[in-house]
């Protein structure tokens, strides 16, 4: 900026500060004042008095989320609430006795119902900070229109532009762009959202395909908010070019993972292999599937864990989808019996056991097969289908060893456990009896061994005397 520029802007300033303080030397002025601080401390004591009563009314309410977070929202708010009715009977008052001469209690009502009305609208966005910040936003432009300065400010901030090329960037358009931005996107939000929930409960479509279209028409909707918010303030879109080229380098080093993922996960919504409700296999992993997200898989397994894989995973590694083509899984089921069982009643035995089990489905036959002679057993394996995989596992193994414990136990099977025979060739002498002979079967090495050990210890016996005497 120029010296010119900065005395245009210095007279004006002082021009402003001169004339605020010859309006606040005024008596009148001073008695408006007076008047909104009295407003103040009513609104203040009236939100002590009914906080209780409101409160209690404000419990009974049952209405939708949105409308009840502007009750909330309103509720909190009481004092300004108070503030701005006895600020508008100021200026009926004021209106009523031939004004308006209450300039300054009128630009306060103005700002106070502003702000209520903008704080309070602004609940119905969920996220916080996102309400302030439109709070805020909103309510700097109200301030701005009601005290006449939207014009005056808008040349301040256009003054600040500097020249790049044929464009030109000023902080006015930087606040353009910004905010127009935020309303298209948010705009954009919403309407994807509702386009995503209409096309999720079409039951013509596959889950797979029910989700890649609503990924499809929200990211399609974000670049069209985008290039309608830059062209809607004047952005030349062809100078974009040069940028996008940058961003696509960037997106090739730095973003290599998140569009390998994003990629990854426009290919699994393709070629079906895995949608929502599948039970699958990855890794150490097993759980189903409750939801496909861009970037990953949301899969919960049965102890409640919710594991975020990404997509990239999906295609890259093995996976086991228990229920890709149907929802049929075959379980085995290993066990083994004594010797003097009966094979063929064991078989039979045992198909019937677990027949009796709800989860088992009764269309598919259930198989049971000898598979050997074990060392204290013979060995079976036994077969049998399920159509919740997403159920558990091991907890229809369990009720299946659990019948045929209950069967074999009733038809006097009995399940056997190893035994091992130990042949002591050195004899052992037991506490209370006395020395013991030399086996028949021990060898002449042993017996030597031995004898030599007995021979040792007659030997320090007799070096140190008899036992009593050493004691």
């Amino acid at each position: 900026m120029d010296s010119a520029l900065l005395g245009r802007i210095e007279t004006q300033v002082s021009g402003w500060v001169h004339s605020a303080l010859q309006f606040f030397y005024q008596p009148s002025t001073l008695a408006q004042i007076a008047a909104i601080a009295i407003c103040a401390l009513l609104a203040f004591g009236l939100d002590r008095l009914t906080r209780g009563a409101i409160e209690a009314q404000a419990r009974k309410i049952r209405a939708a989320p949105s409308l009840l977070r502007i009750i909330v929202a309103l509720r909190r708010r009481m004092k300004l609430v108070y503030f701005v009715f006895g600020l508008w009977l100021l200026t009926l008052a004021d209106s009523a006795a031939g004004g308006p001469r209450s300039s300054l209690i009128s630009v306060v009502f103005n700002l106070a119902l502003a702000y209520l009305v903008i704080s309070v609208g602004s609940r119905v966005v969920r996220n916080r900070l996102a309400a302030r910040i439109i709070t805020i936003t909103a309510w700097i432009v109200a301030a701005l229109s009601i005290l006449d300065l939207t014009e005056p400010v808008s040349r301040a901030l256009d003054a600040t532009g500097v020249s790049i090329g044929e464009a030109r960037i000023s902080a006015l358009l930087v606040i353009k762009a910004v905010i127009v931005l935020a309303i298209t996107l948010w705009f954009a939000s919403i309407v994807g959202n509702f386009l995503d929930t209409r096309v999720k409960r079409s039951e013509e479509l596959t889950p797979a395909l029910r989700v890649l279209i609503g990924k499809l028409l929200k990211v399609g909707l974000i670049l069209i908010a985008c290039v309608v918010a830059l062209a809607a303030v004047g952005v030349d879109l062809t100078a974009l070019t040069v940028l996008s080229g940058a961003l696509g380098v960037g997106l090739g080093f730095g973003l290599q993972k998140v569009v390998s993922n994003f990629i990854s996960g426009i290919i699994i919504l393709t070629d079906r292999s895995i949608k929502p409700g599948d039970t699958i296999s990855l890794g150490d992993t097993f759980g189903w599937i409750r939801e496909l997200r861009a970037r990953f898989v949301s899969v919960i397994t049965r102890d409640g864990k919710e594991y975020l894989i990404p997509n990239e995973d999906f295609i890259t590694n093995q996976v086991i989808n228990w229920s890709f083509s149907n929802e049929l899984v075959r379980i085995d089921v290993t066990f083994g019996v004594s010797y003097d069982s009966d094979p063929h009643t064991v078989i039979r035995i045992a198909k019937e056991a677990t027949g009796s089990v709800g989860r088992v489905v009764s269309d598919r036959p259930v198989v049971c097969w000898m598979t050997g002679f074990g060392d204290s057993s013979l060995d079976f394996v036994l077969r049998f289908w399920i159509r919740d995989p997403q159920a558990g596992l091991t907890n229809v193994r369990g009720e299946v060893l659990l019948a045929l414990w209950d069967a074999f136990k009733e038809n006097g099977i009995n399940i056997p456990f190893p035994h091992r025979e130990i042949l002591m060739k050195t004899p052992v002498t037991l506490a209370g009896e006395g020395p013991a002979t030399p086996a028949p079967e021990e060898s002449v090495e042993a017996t030597a061994a031995r004898r030599q050990g007995a021979d040792g210890a007659e030997s320090e016996q007799g070096e140190g005397g008899s036992p009593a005497a050493a004691k």
